[in-house]
């Protein structure tokens, strides 16, 4: 049995080119509008999926990045993520989603920034969006101690 289980609704409109919203079931986010459009093009404050893949990915690195430094004995005081994930076109048509970057700057006392690269990898191998996504999507890691 499942530890926990989390749903997401979408309500879809037209054909591809029509819209969307999107609700989560803890209702933290309220409904988001989403389109092809925003996926593809501008995002003209519309959100797409590699969006709410990026907010994923950000968010449980910086669960277990964190884990992983307390664990280290060097507890962060501050850990500032950005996830960017990458969309490209097939070159047998449709859409893939390539790669996902995530840029981790910290402010973590006691540790030089060799040690905190070192730990920055080790967090993104125990991370659970990291380890749905290896071996599927390239995933980039940059880590800045400040």
């Amino acid at each position: 049995m499942a530890l926990q289980q989390r749903q997401a609704q979408v309500v879809w409109m037209g054909d591809l080119k029509g819209n969307g919203t999107i609700s989560v079931g803890s209702g933290a986010l309220g409904e988001l509008p989403v389109t092809f459009a925003a996926r593809t093009e501008k995002a003209d404050g519309k959100t797409s999926p590699e969006e709410l893949i990026a907010a994923a990915h950000a968010t449980c690195y910086a669960m277990a990045f964190s884990n992983t430094l307390a664990k280290a004995g060097a507890p962060p005081e501050r850990l500032d993520i950005k996830a960017t994930c990458s969309l490209d076109r097939k070159p047998e048509g449709g859409l893939k989603i390539t790669s996902m970057e995530l840029q981790v700057v910290g402010r973590v006392p006691g540790l030089d920034q060799p040690r905190f690269e070192e730990l920055a990898r080790e967090g993104e191998k125990g991370c659970p969006v990291s380890n749905a996504l290896r071996n599927n999507v390239e995933i980039r890691l940059n880590a800045r101690l400040v």
